[in-house]
This record gives C-alpha cells, sequence and structure tokens, in this order.
C-alpha cells in the first residue's frame, strides 16, 4: 500500500502564511442550512463487502484516524448525543454504520484506522476493507475527512485521499477540535491542510473543501452542513 509523506502539525514557529486571496483560511460567520443529517437514523453495521447492501441512494462516508472526532462530529451535524458512538477501547470498531437521511441518502460511518494498540492484522483487514468501500462503492459521491487540526493530515489520511481523490468526486476536510487553537492557529491549521492538499493532489485541490470545526462549539457546523446539501442537491 502507499503511502504518503504526513503534512504534519502546525506551531507557532512554522507559520503558514495563508494566501490573500483565500478567505477560507479564517472561520466564517455560520448559515443557515437544511440541516442534512438531522432526523437521520440508523440502518445497518456491515464487517465486508458482502453485507453491503446493493447501490441505491446516494452515500457519503465519514473517515477520519481513532480519536480524531468523527463521532462528535457526526453527532454534532446531527443535533444529537449518540447517533454515532465513539468506542471507548479506540480502532475496535471494525464495521461501517449506515445511517438513512430524511433526503433519501445515506451516511456511511467509516472505522477508524491508524490506532496502534490494534493487532496489524486485525488492523490490515478492517482497513482493506476501507479502502474497498472507498474506492469501488459506485454511490458514493462525496467523502468526509475528519482531521484533528492540530496534527494535521498524517500517513493514512493522505493514503486515503490517493485512494479517493483521483476520482474526481468532492472531498470535506474537518479540522476537528480547532476550538483548542486561538483564531490565528486555527487560520494557519486550515491553510497547512490545503497547502499539503494542493501539494500531494495539484489536479484535484478544487474539489477539496478545507474547514475549521469543533463540535463542542459547533464551529463549522451550517457551512459544513451546506457543502453536504450541495452534495445531495438539497435547496
Amino acid at each position: 500500500m502507499l503511502l504518503l509523506g504526513s503534512c504534519g502539525r502546525v506551531t507557532k514557529k512554522h507559520a503558514i502564511v495563508p494566501d490573500a486571496r483565500r478567505s477560507k483560511t479564517s472561520a466564517p460567520a455560520e448559515v443557515r442550512t437544511p440541516q442534512v443529517l438531522v432526523g437521520a437514523t440508523f440502518v445497518t453495521g456491515v464487517a465486508s463487502r458482502a453485507q453491503l447492501p446493493p447501490p441505491g441512494p446516494p452515500e457519503i462516508a465519514f473517515a477520519g484516524r481513532s480519536n480524531a472526532g468523527k463521532s462528535s462530529a457526526i453527532n454534532a451535524l446531527a443535533n444529537r448525543t449518540r447517533l454515532a458512538f465513539a468506542s471507548r477501547t479506540p480502532g475496535r470498531t471494525q464495521q461501517i454504520n449506515l445511517f438513512a437521511l430524511r433526503s433519501g441518502g445515506l451516511v456511511a460511518d467509516l472505522p477508524g484506522y491508524g490506532y496502534a494498540a490494534v493487532a496489524r492484522e486485525i488492523k490490515k483487514t478492517w482497513q482493506d476493507f476501507l479502502w474497498d468501500y472507498v474506492t469501488t462503492r459506485s454511490t458514493l459521491i462525496g467523502l468526509v475527512l475528519v482531521s484533528d487540526a492540530r496534527h494535521g493530515l498524517k500517513e493514512l489520511d493522505l493514503t486515503l485521499l490517493e485512494h479517493f481523490v483521483p476520482s474526481g468526486r468532492p472531498v470535506l476536510v474537518l479540522a476537528t477540535k480547532s476550538d483548542k487553537l486561538n483564531h490565528s492557529e486555527q487560520s494557519r491549521a486550515a491553510a497547512r491542510i490545503r497547502a499539503c492538499i494542493a501539494a500531494k493532489f495539484p489536479a484535484q485541490a478544487g474539489a477539496v473543501t478545507v474547514l475549521p470545526f469543533s463540535a463542542t462549539r459547533r464551529m463549522g457546523v451550517g457551512h459544513a452542513d451546506a457543502v453536504l446539501a450541495e452534495w445531495l442537491g438539497i435547496a
């Protein structure tokens, strides 16, 4: 499996100055949106390709490293506290959980990856399943990648993107836990992720949106919801 280099964390000593022409480096004001995930209901959990339901409604996948805040992001977008569950033992969830949306679409909550304490053989099995789903699922229309803003994109994040981005389908990167950074650090963190994506995927960088995000402060929730609504064609 090809592993691309990590983009690393942002530090005050190595600030990346954002392009003045771009306004995405600052967290914009929230907007009123259709609340795509509100009212979502659990459908099923699948642990292998054979268990996946036949392709049907459009699907949006949420992916991220263990402890990056993926479950919290899904719950914030759904305005629920326990729609998506975070395992008490990070990295132990080994299935894709599917949720039905009011719009008729589906959300796929993919297993977290990269947790070192999980046995290598077990980790490889479900990570291979994750890569297979991302690259072969015909009804997958977009990917939400959840990444801790303090650490940036890591090798497995970039490997996942390397499997998905060349397809031309859109990607939304949620730079989670941004509330733990001050405003200028949030801007640098988002700028660093954008710069990393532009360097790794220059031809497809325009299909990737990066948003500072915080589930606890609900930072970026409205704008993330607007992106998902656009993917699904919801007014």
